[in-house]
């Protein structure tokens, strides 16, 4: 479990009164101190916690922010308990990890944690430092604004520029019509690009001719599901395998399985989500000559975010840094790629290697 990299402290705590048992891995602190949500499950183990904690150390080096990796659990089940009893949680385990906020762990929202639990635990601590995806009211930038789509829309255009596929000649699908997808798709059409495919929770909608996007919205919001779109017959059973220029992964993790890579027809692929395919199926794209843009190079719009509420910053600010960072780190990591002959994973991980070391 511990490595060169870390992780450097592992905090855990516990108050039987109010049922309170929760951990904090600090993975490392070289670059600042440790940046990363909080997680509320039944099942969340120090180890899930590591591995998440190490996950935010990648991250933060390559979106070149002057944040370490961390990452916190609290061992809870929300659906079984109250609010006032959740809240009672929560204000405790901001109590325990007070001493390290926000001098060596900035928390931030995460499953099951979200701004009203992120108030409290500022107010208990008593510095708003301490944690991101704070209200509006207190200073914060919700990442409702939709920081982290946008900033995969720009990975996006860098991508097409590297493939020298204009955006105007490029037909591309989104997975997942959620709080990421949806942005990734405004940005995209707006730049001209025909958006054919669309999946949510419910299905998969395909049509070669394209989707209004404002039409799709609509849809979305009216009926709960882009399946609903008016005049066209879904034929889409599997949105990875549809014939479009450009798929981006905006929901579920292992989209993409072994079995879909003989079928996939994209030449390129935008990770918006989170591990939306293991290592070994990015390896097979890879040697099809399919280009996959890593998760947390093209989905660092958010933690970026998160950055300039920290510091007190602007939505003016947020956007002109999304838009810079992930820009120049995406070019840099194609860059590398191609002159090295490598994955750009592999190119995105030794350029996050080196900054942290």
């Amino acid at each position: 479990m511990f490595d060169s990299i870390g992780p450097e402290k592992i905090l855990e705590v516990y108050d039987p009164k109010v049922g309170m048992h929760g951990f904090v891995v600090l993975d490392n602190l070289r670059r600042g101190p440790g940046k990363g949500g909080i997680r509320m499950t039944p099942t969340v183990t120090k180890e899930e916690v590591f591995r998440l904690a190490r996950a935010m150390t990648w991250k933060n080096a390559m979106a070149d922010l002057p944040f370490g990796g961390a990452k916190s659990g609290i061992v809870a089940d929300d659906k079984k308990i109250s609010l006032k009893e959740k809240m009672e949680i929560v204000k405790s385990f901001a109590k325990s990890i007070k001493p390290i906020c926000p001098s060596l762990y900035v928390a931030a929202p995460d499953m099951n944690i979200a701004e009203d639990e992120i108030e409290t635990l500022v107010k208990t601590i008593g510095s708003k430092k301490s944690a991101t995806g704070k209200p509006k009211s207190m200073g914060g930038l919700p990442h409702e604004l939709g920081s982290t789509g946008i900033g995969v829309g720009h990975a996006a255009m860098v991508a097409l520029d590297h493939l020298g596929m204009g955006a105007k000649k490029t037909t591309f699908a989104v997975e997942g019509f959620g709080n990421v997808g949806t942005f990734v798709a405004e940005f995209l059409t707006g730049k001209g690009a025909k958006l054919v495919g669309v999946s949510d929770s419910r299905g998969c909608l395909y049509n070669k001719n394209g989707i209004d996007f404002k039409k799709l919205s609509k849809v979305k919001k009216d009926t709960g599901s882009v399946t609903n779109y008016p005049g066209v017959k879904s034929d889409c059973h599997n949105i990875a395998r549809l014939p479009v220029d450009m798929l981006v992964t905006a929901a579920i993790p292992n989209l993409i399985k072994s079995g879909d890579v003989k079928d996939v027809k994209a030449k390129l692929i935008v990770e918006g989500s989170n591990i939306p395919m293991t290592l070994d199926v990015e390896e097979m794209l890879h040697k099809k000559r399919i280009l996959v843009v890593p998760d947390f190079v093209a989905n660092a719009g958010g933690v970026i975010s998160s950055y300039i509420e920290y510091i007190g910053g602007n939505e003016k600010k947020m956007w002109k840094m999304v838009e810079e960072k992930i820009t120049k780190n995406t070019k840099i990591v194609l860059g590398h790629s191609k002159k090295m002959g490598i994955k750009p994973r592999d190119a995105a991980m030794e350029i996050a290697q080196k900054r942290v070391k």
